[in-house]
């Protein structure tokens, strides 16, 4: 958490290192990427408080937590004899580095004589599939040494295949390649039986962790020098589709041994134990009558059901799975009951392991609770119903109802692997959208959009224009009526309704970022290239504002309840506009910014509380505005920056002072302000610009009749077959403020009104009563009020005659 966006890459951890002698003590090399992605060297952190504070040590290469390979290890390690000496294993050409002062400093092993040649992709032109693992791991043979002294014999593997272990006899001073090793292949995994005398090998045919389709697992005698293959299945055999890692010894019965498939998607995973050094194995699960199973295991997910992901996979699969890319596996040392893996989705485990061996059914449950690793794409806090919704990476996103507790499913129907983009009706809360990502081949019918009626908790998808692939970012009209669509790659767009149909968005440039005005369901904004973009007209077209000086990309979103005033963040500052973006004021004293989002205000305060990851007066976090950017308390400390963080960032438009803050692999933070409360002295000077009339497309040919007091005005939108979309303007003609108003009218035929936003409706056959919503029914004279609707019909849909009445 102490991590700071300078030093981001620091949350990629490539290595864990223990240590065996002093508990307390407690390293990781850190490092995200080792491409252009990441601009910074990594670092050997190190704890002697059990990493309640930490020292950095940097290192004069790159690491990469997040790069190719990164499951093979461990390549950090402490001499269990001499604690005070470390060996890391680096990638890159860069060999192997040793410490002799508990981590604080290090220097390259030169007698090493192999760094490692393997790279997935050499050619790769983004340099992220040409990078070289390297030296891959550190094991240590403590019998061949005195406690105080540091271990002689030491295995290392390393990332090539025809020379992938390594051993000294005297401490690192000399090393020879071990004679009569396997080849073909890659060490994922070495671990030393010190009882028995075996060092194993798990290799597979590549680095992993998203691949592999051969591997095979070794025994090597230490003390004859004999290498033996004990793979469960052979890499000669046609049922091996899978590489070997996860391997893990039983400490207290070492010839009880444990390796897993590295990757093997269909019908899953499988785990192999063996209690005799590897001489016969049983395997988690096998084969009965296809396509069914027998499981030694049982899965209880309930406390995290969304595990499931909301499939219902047909046998031989079935759901949750076991997992994917389970690189890491590990039997407690000191509970042979206990073990626990980790795969793509949590990390699961047991706490009944042995019941393997007596034919009774172990028990899987998700272990990783306090821990999280979600990227966060976009967070919305709507004016009512959940106080949360989530966009995340992976693992879709969820409606959140308690903060404090887990969503039991994330979003289906449909599903995305990344929800990329979240937006709902300022006026109408309930109605939200959302555009994803997912992996069309498997899905080919699916859309990239989505839409809710009901908050979140139940969602349908539209249609999608032709080439779309991937969800960028979609918002919805003040009132809900219509939606602007950019996919990302593809032209945007617009839907009156929901996405029954689209049409092109003219004027915005593709990949646009889009949101629209929290007051006038006509405005929407884009942002591309530096450009801001104004739509007047519901987004079917959008033109380039005069406004100047802003950034190639950012974040911007507009502020409820006031129309035309829109926050922009980005590199170099923070933007204020308070005319639908026509010209953009620099905010002082901010130098640069992630985002910016919209909470209550304080007490006493008529403007938003305005939230923002930003860079103020020299110092890079998380503040907020009681009035309007004038000045700003930051809220985090330097014990708390998440790394990367503000790539998705809301404050709550309910509780004064809570924000909700998005991290990329540091899941979704949320905030309550402490200490009393200081009313705003400062009164923002925000004056709201005139909503602008716009002509309907459609003229209607009844004129409307009023009501004592008030009128309404009914205007047809787009139509399709056996469907159609109107909205309603109520004008209060009189000369007093209505504290509500009613509109009814009479259809001719059999039109029925399916969905409804900014009103409250009735209908009883062709009879139909609209009354106002509890916002919206106290208008001054002249003022006016809309809501809109849309319908299915058969035959003529003629436009009706309405009758208005105020209350």
């Amino acid at each position: 958490d102490w991590v700071g966006y300078d030093k981001w890459g620091y949350n990629g951890v490539i290595s864990l290192a223990t240590d065996p002698v002093d508990t307390n003590r407690l390293y990781a090399a850190v490092g995200m990427y080792t491409n252009s992605w990441d601009p910074n060297n990594g670092a050997i952190l190190r704890s002697t408080d059990k990493g309640d504070n930490w020292q950095i040590t940097p290192l004069p290469f790159k690491l990469g937590g997040n790069m190719p390979g990164r499951g093979m290890g461990e390549a950090l390690s402490v001499d269990p004899n001499k604690n005070s000496v470390l060996y890391f294993g680096a990638p890159n050409d860069n060999g192997l580095w040793r410490s002799t002062d508990y981590g604080a400093t290090w220097a390259k092993v030169t007698s090493f004589p192999n760094a490692g040649n393997y790279a997935q992709d050499p050619n790769d032109a983004n340099g992220y599939l040409s990078h070289k693992p390297g030296v891959l791991w550190v094991t240590y043979d403590p019998r061949s040494s005195a406690k105080g002294s540091a271990t002689k014999t030491i295995y290392v593997g390393v990332a090539d295949k025809q020379n992938s272990v390594y051993r000294t006899t005297d401490a690192g001073a000399t090393w020879e390649r071990v004679a009569g090793q396997p080849t073909g292949y890659l060490p994922h995994k070495g671990v030393l039986d010190t009882v028995n005398g075996y060092l194993y090998l798990a290799t597979s045919d590549t680095g992993g962790p998203y691949d592999g389709a051969k591997g095979e697992v070794w025994r090597y005698a230490t003390a004859t020098g004999t290498w033996t293959q004990i793979s469960p299945i052979p890499s000669s055999s046609s049922d091996d589709y899978f590489g070997y890692s996860g391997l893990t010894i039983d400490r207290q019965h070492p010839g009880t041994i444990m390796v897993a498939t590295q990757i093997s998607w269909w019908p899953d995973v499988i785990f192999f134990r063996s209690t005799d050094s590897g001489a016969t194995w049983t395997r988690v699960w096998d084969w009965t009558s296809y396509p069914n199973r027998s499981f030694r295991y049982k899965m209880d997910i309930s406390a995290n059901p969304w595990l499931t992901f909301g499939t219902n996979p047909q046998p031989p699969e079935v759901t949750p799975k076991l997992g994917w890319m389970t690189e890491s596996l590990e039997i407690d040392p000191f509970d042979s009951n206990r073990m626990m893996y980790g795969t793509g989705a949590t990390i699961y485990g047991t706490e009944d392991l042995t019941k393997w061996d007596s034919g009774s059914q172990f028990t899987i449950k998700p272990m990783a609770k306090g821990l999280e690793e979600t990227a966060v794409l976009d967070l919305i806090s709507p004016p009512s119903g959940a106080p949360l919704v989530s966009g995340l990476g992976d693992i879709a996103g969820f409606r959140h109802t308690n903060l404090d507790a887990v969503p039991s499913m994330m979003f289906t129907a449909p599903t995305f692997t990344s929800t990329t983009s979240l937006d709902y009706a300022e006026k109408s809360p309930s109605i939200m959208v959302r555009a994803g990502n997912f992996t069309d081949a498997d899905r080919p019918n699916d859309s990239h959009v989505a839409f809710s009626t009901d908050g979140g908790a139940n969602w349908f998808q539209g249609s999608e224009p032709g080439g779309v692939n991937e969800g960028g970012t979609v918002a919805a009209a003040a009132d809900g009526s219509r939606f602007v669509w950019a996919p990302k790659g593809v032209a945007p767009v617009y839907s009156v309704g929901y996405g029954n149909s689209w049409q092109s968005a003219s004027g915005l440039p593709t990949d646009a970022v889009v949101e629209s005005d929290r007051v006038n369901a006509s405005k929407f904004y884009g942002l591309s290239g530096g450009r801001f973009y104004l739509s007047t007209n519901g987004g079917a077209t959008f033109t380039a504002t005069a406004a100047t000086g802003l950034p190639t990309s950012g974040k911007f979103k507009a502020v409820p309840g006031v129309e035309g005033d829109v926050w922009l963040a980005g590199e170099g500052g923070l933007w204020h506009s308070t005319n639908s973006g026509t010209s953009f004021a620099k905010v002082s004293g901010v130098t640069g910014s992630v985002n910016v989002g919209f909470g209550k205000a304080a007490p006493g305060g008529t403007y938003m509380a305005v939230y923002t990851v930003a860079t103020i007066s020299g110092v890079t976090g998380l503040y907020r505005s009681d009035d309007a950017g004038a000045s700003w308390a930051r809220i985090n400390d330097d014990k708390h920056q998440w790394g990367n963080m503000g790539e998705a960032l809301t404050g709550d438009p309910r509780v004064y002072g809570r924000v909700y803050l998005g991290t990329n692999g540091r899941g979704i933070l949320y905030g309550d302000r402490t200490g009393p409360v200081v009313t705003p002295t400062v009164t923002p000077t925000v004056t709201p610009t005139v909503t602008p009339t716009v002509t309907p497309t459609v003229t209607p040919t009844v004129t409307p009749t009023s009501g004592t007091g008030c009128t309404a005005t009914y205007t047809p939108g787009n139509g399709w077959p056996g469907g159609f979309q109107a909205e309603v303007t109520v004008k209060n003609t009189g000369t007093a403020a209505t504290k509500g108003w009613k509109v009814t009218w009479t259809y001719g035929g059999d039109q029925k009104i399916t969905q409804l936003w900014n009103g409250t409706l009735s209908q009883t056959g062709t009879n139909v009563s609209v009354t106002n919503a509890g916002y919206n029914g106290a208008l001054q004279p002249n003022a006016t009020a809309s809501f809109g609707f849309t319908g299915t019909y058969t035959g003529a849909n003629a436009t009706p005659t309405l009758t208005c009445t105020p209350s």
